[in-house]
């Protein structure tokens, strides 16, 4: 999740491994003693980084749905005088990067959304909605005859298509990473195009 290229920080070591844990046997299949052991320390000595598992679970999926509204906002100020078609480029890229390089979390939300506390799990609601409407106003630009709630359901469904990455196969079983990501944003720019033909 970290953006940064310096080394991740002890709590960012223990958020990706906790994803990666909860992901391949469910919350309640993880310990902390095993989340502890697999980035070097005790179990309990999580607690100075986390309240419990609650709390890593719910710092993981708010996280990254803060993430990807923060970094569409940043594609869109940055991108922005390019024109729309670059901004859709851009916002593609930029959820393909999630989708292919954060598949566990992908997974964690499908399967963990509910565990959250209601408070958490409304944040993730709230962001997602900002980040699909977000999409939904450039894909409008890209494409002006398309209608709002359409625009709304082109949407979601190119984020199913793009989400759909940790079940296509183990990493590693996949053609290369620049060839799956070329794949998907031609995949998508094909559905938005068929949704703007409509």
């Amino acid at each position: 999740m970290a953006t940064r290229t310096d080394a991740p920080t002890r709590r960012e070591q223990i958020l990706k491994e906790a994803a990666r844990l909860f992901a391949e046997r469910g919350f309640h299949g993880v310990g902390v003693d095993e989340i502890g052991a697999a980035v070097g320390i005790s179990g309990p000595g999580l607690y100075r980084h986390f309240p419990g598992k609650d709390a890593m679970l719910a710092e993981l999926l708010v996280g990254i749905s803060d993430s990807l509204l923060t970094g569409a906002k940043r594609r869109l100020a940055e991108d922005g005088a390019a024109g729309s078609e670059a901004v859709l480029d851009s916002l593609i890229e930029g959820h393909i990067d999630f989708a292919l390089d954060d598949r566990p979390l992908i997974t964690l939300h499908d399967r963990e959304l509910d565990r959250l506390r209601d408070a958490d799990r409304k944040m993730v609601r709230q962001l997602q909605r900002q980040y699909v409407e977000l999409w939904v106003g450039v894909l409008r630009e890209v494409y002006p005859a398309v209608a709002e709630p359409a625009a709304r359901s082109a949407v979601h469904s190119v984020f199913g298509l793009l989400n759909s990455t940790p079940h296509l196969g183990r990493p590693g079983s996949l053609p290369g990473r620049a060839v799956t990501a070329s794949l998907l944003h031609r995949m998508a720019r094909g559905a938005f195009a068929a949704v703007g033909e409509v």
